[in-house]
């Protein structure tokens, strides 16, 4: 018989719906039971396409002992954590504390009004390699709230503790100037593996936004080694098994240092924000390997992640069949009799071999240089790229016919957003009229399904859209808005990012702490207000917001959207310093408070084909902070960039500005990429 979760839309609270546990959704029915009965709260929180959340429901949830244990003695709350981000961030903060971890699944266990005491991530079955089981944990934990309340209530107090910090006002942290970006991109230097790319060790992550900062301290200080770091790593990780060399898209993360097996799970954010660091690359240095692998990703964006309605889905499963891979490996068996002839090659090119690479068998990569495998082969480039394709295309096809990952079909606003910019930025530099059409499509569907009485929503599926958007909702739906603006030069969606823009202030800026918070000030009462500072998996709340009120306040002329954002990157601007790896994304936003932007205003008929000729010389180049307006000067009034801007000779014409003091108009492609080139940066390398 299905329990509580049956009600939700989560995939992920549904895949417990039929658990002997007697779960509820977070919500006022559980809550209230907990108080009422005096019962501690046994909080788990996971996603859908975590491969140890399945592990231990099937361990555990799924067993009859164990929920006969938990039902005695808790009352037990299960969360998609992609759902609601206030709370993971809020317990995660406490699980850490306790432990000096963190991951998913997270067990927490609170009191009655929702303070944690004990934690930690996954438990076992049976005690094994110093974990304690998991029953031995519910008895041990039921057993201390009974008998040893008052330390429960110790350790609920030293725990609430850590966070009064969230209600502290936001001070200074030191002066914001390019000595803060040089310090952030030495502390890159330092973590960075010059072998095999990325920074740090096993497990490795791909670390995109810290990436992108690189590439503009690169084009800013005319540092090579800057962007050699981010081309080499990219590469690496484009020849890895993180990479999908049949489907395209990365998963989410490398086991191992050198990017081969994965964590097979692939979720919308990585590659939304892969995606758009690969068309920066290619913008910067035209290697036509970074423009394939961008052009993969958002080729399988458009054929497995889009709802017909135009959204995104969130994420593919790490596991199909019960075993994680699975769908994606080979043997060498499988490839000869499927390939023939070609086989050889196409072993060759994928390091395919009788042993394999994981677990027997090979996942896809390209552990040689292309070039090496064509002299070993004695082929030409272009025969082993024609060999490859029709491999590819075949096992493709046949990989098609297995047994699928579960997608998680909720479609998530702030995932969406980033996505938006990424399929924008593509469509832009590639001239794919088939990606303007995805990314048009899917700014409909947010504003249709994702918007209600004027504020972004969290998560849609099935038709019902439900959970009040968070700051990052907000702010990544606003700067996909952007992007979109900057694509079509359709007035409509830059009006939307300039009214979200206000609604962001509105909702989520604390006049009195003077920061950003992670919730609204209507959102329902937690523990603490959330405040997440750091870009993890995703960019924070705080830092999209930041580069939301540059972005806006700099196309409008809007000194205040300014001054707020450079006061929150001031109260940053040490640890952004010291920690380069915790603050890529806000460190892009610190690049363009302390340089400016390089402002483009086009003028004329966004759809004459001189303008047209115009806006693809801007959207070749790699400029770091470009903020971009266009349209007939006649429609100009509101858009301050545009304002007073004539056309020359009745020709669409461009002006490319710094501090809104502009160079000489001009009606010229090629003298406006030099300009746009020339603004500031360094030359291309």
């Amino acid at each position: 018989m299905p329990n509580r979760l049956a009600n939700e839309t989560s995939p992920y609270l549904l895949q417990h719906a039929h658990n002997p546990v007697d779960w509820y959704p977070w919500g006022t029915e559980a809550l209230e039971r907990a108080k009422r009965e005096d019962r501690p709260i046994l909080l788990s929180i996971g996603y859908a396409a975590c491969h140890w959340c399945h592990v231990m429901e099937r361990e555990s949830f799924e067993s009859e002992e164990t929920a006969r244990l938990m039902n005695e003695h808790f009352v037990n709350i299960k969360v998609d954590r992609e759902e609601r981000p206030d709370l993971d961030s809020i317990y995660m903060q406490a699980v850490q504390a306790m432990t000096g971890h963190g991951g998913w699944p997270m067990t927490v266990f609170l009191t009655p009004d929702g303070v944690p005491f004990y934690g930690g991530t996954y438990f076992p079955p049976e005690d094994r390699q110093g974990m304690p089981s998991f029953r031995r944990i519910l008895t041990s934990v039921a057993d201390a709230y009974a008998r040893r309340r008052e330390s429960v209530t110790q350790t609920a107090t030293a725990i609430r503790e850590i966070y009064d910090n969230a209600v502290s006002p936001a001070l200074s942290s030191g002066a914001l100037n390019p000595t803060t970006l040089e310090r952030a991109y030495r502390s890159l230097v330092a973590e960075f593996d010059e072998a095999r790319g990325g920074f740090g060790r096993a497990p490795k992550f791909p670390q995109a936004m810290a990436m992108d900062f690189l590439l503009r301290y690169a084009r800013r200080t005319g540092t090579a080694w800057a962007a050699e770091m981010v081309a080499h790593t990219f590469r690496r990780m484009a020849r890895g098994g993180i990479y999908d060399q049949l489907g395209g898209g990365f998963a989410r993360y490398s086991v191992d240092a050198v990017w081969l097996v994965p964590h097979f799970e692939k979720m919308l954010y990585d590659n939304a924000l892969l995606a758009r660091l690969g068309v920066h690359l290619w913008q910067l240095t035209r290697d036509p390997e970074f423009r394939r692998v961008t052009e993969e990703t958002v080729d399988w964006v458009a054929r497995e992640m889009t709802a017909p309605s135009g959204g995104f889905y969130s994420t593919l499963d790490a596991d199909s069949e019960g075993h994680e891979g699975k769908f994606y490996v080979w043997s060498e068996e499988e490839i000869d009799a499927l390939l023939g002839d070609e086989a050889r090659v196409a072993k060759a090119y994928w390091g395919v071999t009788a042993g394999g690479n994981f677990e027997g068998a090979n996942i896809l990569n390209v552990p040689n240089d292309p070039g090496l495998v064509e002299r070993r082969l004695g082929m030409s480039e272009e025969a082993l790229a024609e060999v490859v394709a029709r491999a590819r295309q075949t096992l493709y096809d046949v990989r098609a016919q297995r047994v699928w990952p579960a997608r998680d079909e909720k479609i998530l606003a702030g995932w969406n957003g980033l996505m938006l910019r990424a399929v924008c930025a593509a469509a832009r530099a590639f001239g794919r009229d088939d990606y303007r059409a995805l990314a048009v499509a899917n700014g409909e569907f947010l504003l249709r399904e994702m918007v209600r009485d004027g504020r972004v929503m969290r998560s849609h599926k099935d038709g019902a859209t439900r959970i009040p958007g968070f700051l990052e909702d907000h702010a990544a739906v606003a700067l996909g808005f952007l992007a979109l603006y900057e694509l079509t030069f359709d007035r409509k969606w830059l009006s939307e990012a300039r009214r979200l823009s206000a609604v962001t202030c509105e909702y989520f800026w604390d006049e009195e702490t003077r920061a950003f918070y992670d919730t609204a000030k209507d959102h329902e009462a937690l523990i603490t207000r959330p405040r997440d500072f750091t870009d993890n998996a995703v960019p924070s709340g705080n830092s999209l917001a930041v580069e939301l009120l540059l972005h806006v306040g700099d196309v409008l002329n809007d000194e205040e959207m300014r001054e707020r954002a450079r006061w929150v990157l001031e109260t940053l601007a040490e640890p952004m310093a010291r920690y380069g790896t915790a603050f890529g994304h806000l460190l892009g936003a610190a690049d363009m408070a302390v340089h400016g932007a390089v402002e483009v205003a086009l003028v004329g008929d966004p759809g004459s084909p001189d303008f047209r000729e115009l806006s693809a010389a801007v959207a070749m180049q790699y400029v770091p902070s470009l903020v971009l307006a266009g349209g007939p000067p006649d429609e100009a009034r509101g858009v301050a960039l545009l304002e007073g801007r004539p056309m020359v000779g009745g020709r669409a014409t461009a002006y490319v500005c710094r501090q809104y003091a502009c160079e000489a108009p001009t009606v010229d492609a090629g003298e406006l990429a030099a300009q746009v080139v020339g603004a500031g940066t360094a030359p291309t390398i």
